[in-house]
């Protein structure tokens, strides 16, 4: 049961960062570029951890002092989810571009693309409802568990960032292409709703 737990994590925690966004087109560039890689997927993926975290320790707490939050949490976690999906798979039809990733030659001094990085991670509304809301309402069905699935969603955080900063010269030929993130937005698509199913079902 706890390597599911842990697995359950990771895969929640994945699949809802590796949606195309800000962040995620930060971190490729910097890969690309081969600026401050190291220091770019730390600060991406510490942030992740500090916010899963929070959500997995405090939303039990506030579950226990205010029953009514876990179905409230839980429903428009769903709604959150199915809408999330929908417009993965609206992308996923409509896509006809690439990302953006090439740079113009100049070096970025650390602090500034720090300060940069923290702007893009910290003031996403939705980094809170990913990872304190959502992870959090999830972490609840795992009661005494809920570690291990919080050490699943940051391992998730971490291998993602990292692959991402430091695989970006490799997934440079692939995510060039169009059709590369419409599959991926698809099947993102799925896993939203799955999600969203699972919660549903769960209440």
């Amino acid at each position: 049961m706890g390597i599911a737990v842990f697995f359950t994590g990771l895969t929640m925690g994945l699949s809802l960062i590796v949606a195309i966004g800000a962040q995620n087109a930060f971190v490729l560039r910097q890969g690309l570029r081969g600026e401050h890689v190291f220091a770019v997927c730390l600060t991406c993926a510490a942030s992740d951890a500090f916010l899963i975290l929070l959500g997995v320790t405090g939303f039990s707490q506030i579950a226990a002092l205010l029953p009514w939050v876990d179905p409230v949490m839980r429903y428009g976690g769903a709604a959150f989810l199915i809408w999330y999906g929908a417009r993965s798979l609206r992308s996923a039809l409509g896509a006809s571009s690439a990302l953006q990733v090439q740079g113009n030659g100049q070096t970025t001094p650390l602090g500034t693309t720090l300060l940069a990085c923290l702007a893009i991670t910290w003031l996403n509304p939705h980094v809170y409802l990913d990872t304190v809301v959502l992870l959090g309402t999830i972490s609840t069905q795992f009661p005494g568990d809920e570690a291990l699935f919080a050490a699943g969603a940051v391992s998730g955080s971490f291998l993602f960032f990292f692959a991402l900063g430091y695989g970006a010269t490799r997934l440079r030929p692939v995510f060039a292409k169009p059709a590369a993130w419409r599959i991926l937005e698809g099947v993102i698509a799925l896993v939203m709703w799955a999600i969203a199913l699972k919660l549903i079902l769960s209440a």
